[in-house]
């Protein structure tokens, strides 16, 4: 989806997620269904596979939560996370003991349906803000509760980039922080005598004079707030790369090409992991 390399999760991040979606699940007393009805030496080959066009994300979670209800599952996998879907098209490959498959079958989907969405989502901002500019699409901190890692890797498979991992990565003032430090210019001093030298300090503004503000102290990204396009024209004019510069707020395919024709360097959406609609995707037995 873009021309970085898109590198999995390392699995010590990915198996508590699955591992606590699979016991939520599971509940007290296991899957009282599959049990009832399927016999223990009862096997099963089937595939996922996609139900719509778009763009895969959360293989290694699928394909961890199999193994985890049991390892003697076979899981081949056809397309990997990044990868471009049609209907019909096979993602993971199954076969083995049937009461795992079908035990671990809603918690994998859950995850795969999901992640997939976000990176469709992030792919059709990407493209339609392609011909128009430089802008990369980035998230934010709008994601589910627990997904984090999950969602944010899945914005990179969809060709976006990541913002802030969490509030401990970097600064980002916004304007309730701004009123409570009692302006701008103290807000950013105050954050650089606190942070260490290499953590990067960003401050939202709303109006081209709070924009002048911030760059009178230098700050290094400047989040530029629900501007028009001219209004976001002008701030690039003024930051004349003195700093990165940010634009966020109703950001859809609508409206992201005139954003990314402004000359900003980022374009934030928070809908991407708060919003995205799932990938329908299926398991199929054959």
């Amino acid at each position: 989806m873009s021309d970085t390399v898109l590198v999995s999760l390392p699995r010590l991040l990915v198996e508590p997620i699955v591992r606590a979606a699979l016991l939520e699940d599971l509940g007290r007393a296991g899957d009282i269904t599959t049990d009832a009805i399927v016999p223990a030496d009862a096997r099963l080959s089937g595939v996922i596979a996609a139900r719509q066009d778009g763009v895969i994300s959360g293989v290694d979670a699928a394909v961890i939560a199999f193994g985890l209800i049991d390892p003697a599952v076979s899981v081949i996998v056809e397309r990997s996370d990044g990868a471009r879907v049609s209907p019909g098209d096979v993602v993971i490959r199954l076969d083995g003991p049937a009461r795992a498959i079908l035990t671990a079958e809603r918690v994998a989907l859950n995850i795969l349906c999901r992640m997939s969405g976000v990176a469709t989502a992030t792919a059709g901002l990407v493209e339609a803000a392609r011909p128009h500019g430089k802008a990369r699409i980035v998230c934010t901190r709008k994601t589910t509760p627990g997904l984090r890692s999950l969602e944010k890797h899945a914005v990179r498979a969809g060709g976006g980039s990541n913002h802030r991992y969490g509030l401990d990565d970097a600064v980002l003032i916004k304007d309730n922080h701004v009123a409570v430090a009692g302006g701008i210019v103290p807000a950013i001093e105050r954050a650089r005598a606190y942070s260490g030298h290499l953590v990067k300090i960003e401050i939202e503004v709303d109006t081209l004079d709070q924009l002048a503000e911030a760059l009178s102290v230098r700050a290094d990204a400047v989040l530029l707030d629900n501007m028009s396009p001219d209004q976001l024209r002008e701030a690039v004019r003024m930051i004349d790369g003195r700093a990165i510069a940010e634009a966020s707020g109703r950001i859809n395919r609508d409206t992201v090409g005139a954003i990314a024709a402004s000359g900003v360097d980022l374009i934030s959406s928070g809908w991407i992991t708060h919003s995205a609609p799932i990938i329908d995707l299926g398991l199929d037995a054959i």
